[in-house]
C-alpha cells in the first residue's frame, strides 16, 4: 500500500502556520491506501483558502490508469460561513466508461451514492455535502476517425469533514480513493462491508 505526499500552500513549517492544519495534512501523508492506488504530489490552490493541501491520485491496474482525481484540502483558521468548519474538502474524480454507459438514467444519482456509500464504509462524518456527475461522450473525425468512441463520468465533490482529532482525515482520504477504484470499475475494497451492494460500472481506457 501507498503513503500520501502533497503540497501545502505555504512552505512545510512556516512561522504562523496553524498547527491543526499541519497535522492534518500530516494524518493525509501517513494514510495508507490500497494497493491500485498510485498518489503523487501537486501544486496546492492559493486562493481558495489561507491554507491548502493537495495531491492527485490514479488507479492503475497491470499498467493501466483506470481513473484519476485531485483531493485539495483547505483551512481557514476560526471557520467559513460557508463551510460551516475549518476544513473543507474538495474532490475531482473521472473515469472512462463504456459508451453505451452514457445512456444510464441513474448514472449520475449511482456517481454521487459512490461517494456518500464510501465515507459511510469509511466511518468519515461530514456536512454541507455538495457536487456534480458529469457524463461527456466524445466521437472523433477525421485524422481521429479510427478512434472508438468514449464516454467519461467526471464526479466533483466537496463537503466539511466533522473530525476530533488530526486522524480522522485518513478515513476521509481513503473514501475518496474508494470512490475513484468504483469508477474505475473495481470491486470494493472490504468484502461485505456497507458498499457490498454497490456495483462498480465497466470501464475501459484507450489512449487520448
Amino acid at each position: 500500500m501507498a503513503a500520501v505526499s502533497g503540497h501545502p500552500a505555504s512552505e512545510d513549517g512556516a512561522p504562523g502556520e496553524p498547527s491543526a492544519f499541519r497535522e492534518a495534512v500530516e494524518a493525509l501523508r501517513a494514510t495508507r491506501l490500497r494497493p491500485e492506488v498510485v498518489v503523487a504530489d501537486t501544486p496546492a490552490p492559493r486562493r481558495l483558502a489561507p491554507y491548502a493541501f493537495a495531491l492527485t491520485a490514479s488507479v492503475e491496474v497491470d499498467g493501466e490508469e483506470l481513473a484519476d482525481g485531485r483531493l485539495v484540502l483547505l483551512h481557514e483558521p476560526g471557520g467559513h460561513e460557508a463551510w460551516q468548519g475549518e476544513f473543507r474538502l474538495v474532490s475531482l474524480g473521472r473515469a472512462q466508461l463504456e459508451p453505451e454507459m452514457a445512456h444510464d438514467p441513474l448514472l449520475s444519482e449511482v456517481g454521487w451514492s459512490w461517494l456518500m456509500d464510501s465515507l459511510a464504509q469509511q466511518g468519515a462524518r461530514f456536512g454541507e455535502p455538495s457536487g456534480t456527475v458529469s457524463r461527456c461522450s466524445s466521437q472523433f473525425f477525421g485524422s481521429l476517425a479510427e478512434r472508438p468512441a468514449t464516454t467519461d463520468i467526471e464526479i466533483r465533490a466537496s463537503w466539511t469533514p466533522a473530525v476530533s482529532s488530526a486522524a480522522d482525515f485518513a478515513g476521509h482520504l481513503r473514501a475518496w480513493c474508494e470512490l475513484l477504484c468504483l469508477c474505475a470499475g473495481l470491486p470494493p475494497f472490504t468484502p461485505g462491508a456497507a458498499m457490498g451492494q454497490t456495483v462498480p460500472l465497466p470501464t475501459r481506457r484507450h489512449p487520448r
